[in-house]
């Protein structure tokens, strides 16, 4: 399982290598960009770093930058699993039943609650069982799971929108002060094409609620180079919506074929809590750190790197919804 990585713009104020800044433009670069004068920013997509080239000096700078969205400080959570009900996900049950044991094990001891619904939308809007809650157990769950509407269409963005927005039921369980954590399971592509035809008719919308607290992850068939299928999977059944989505909102993509979720679903949930520390995804030169908050530089007073755990550790923890971006220069080499 990798982390998802969000880039920015970077550029250099001077022939130091290691002044830079986060200069604006989206949490999330889809191409390649180049900039006239004297820098020239290029994202190569293949290796999810932004190479910068500055005419004026001799080496040109190579940044990698790790990034997260603060969670909000909120009342517990909120967690809707969407799950693909179509006969082909029989086979992945007892992954499934795993996954959400994990998710139960690794929530806080209380202010949680969890439901399950189909990922068919017309199944979705009546659905009416009362969440798991703390106390509950696996075969709760797998009660739960046993007696959910079911239905054929593989639409979970629509189906989302459907029991959040139009099954009264829903508003009897969920909170609005509580965080929203949303697991998408399906072997097949999201097909909505009601509500959320666009996937940023979705994370726009999804995006809105709880005031931003907001979370997404999905156990999908991934691209055939990541996958762990036997056999590949057909490209018409990869899950790049519900990926794309899921990056959106910087959450964890497992892959379906994978024999245990447990550790990603465990991530999934920790994703929801505020962050005092985040791992690197490369060995830094440690003099080249850079940490910025809503593209300010933060203080280095305010964080400390942990060289043996390879970490950034948040002496002032940032506030809710503030988006982080760590850059360095890294001695690994990035394939």
């Amino acid at each position: 399982m990798s982390r998802i990585i969000n880039i920015m713009f970077l550029t250099l104020l001077s022939a130091c290598n290691y002044d830079y800044q986060i200069v604006g433009g989206t949490e999330t670069i889809t191409e390649y960009v180049e900039v006239e004068g004297e820098t020239v920013y290029v994202y190569d997509t293949a290796v999810q770093t932004v190479y910068v080239y500055d005419t004026g000096i001799d080496d040109p700078g190579e940044v990698w930058v790790d990034s997260f969205r603060q969670p909000a400080s909120v009342d517990g959570v909120d967690i809707l699993w969407v799950i693909d009900t179509s006969g082909s996900m029989y086979r992945y049950d007892p992954e499934l039943m795993a996954g959400i044991e994990a998710m139960m094990t690794a929530l806080p001891e209380s202010g949680w609650r969890l439901a399950m619904v189909s990922n068919d939308p017309t199944a979705a809007s009546t659905e009416a069982q009362f969440p798991l809650v703390p106390g509950d157990d696996i075969d709760d769950a797998i009660a739960m799971y046993d007696n959910i509407n079911r239905g054929g269409r593989e639409e979970g963005f629509d189906a989302t929108y459907e029991y959040i927005t139009n099954n009264p039921y829903a508003a009897t369980w969920m909170r609005s002060d509580a965080a929203l954590l949303v697991v998408f399971v399906s072997d097949e592509e999201e097909q909505s094409d009601d509500y959320m035809i666009n996937v940023s008719d979705f994370t726009t919308w999804y995006g809105g609620l709880r005031g931003g607290s907001t979370f997404v992850s999905s156990i999908i068939n991934v691209e055939e180079i990541d996958s762990v299928c036997e056999r590949p999977p057909n490209s018409i059944d990869i899950g790049d919506r519900y990926m794309e989505a899921t990056n959106y909102f910087s959450g964890i993509i497992i892959d379906i074929c994978a024999d245990d979720w447990s550790t990603g679903v465990t991530d999934a949930t920790h994703n929801v809590e505020p962050y005092e520390e985040w791992p690197l995804s490369y060995i830094p030169e440690e003099d080249s750190i850079n940490v910025f908050k809503n593209t300010l530089l933060v203080d280095p007073l305010e964080w400390t790197y942990d060289s043996i755990e390879n970490k950034v550790v948040f002496l002032t923890i940032p506030e809710g919804q503030s988006f982080i971006e760590i850059g360095y220069r890294t001695l690994d080499v990035i394939n």
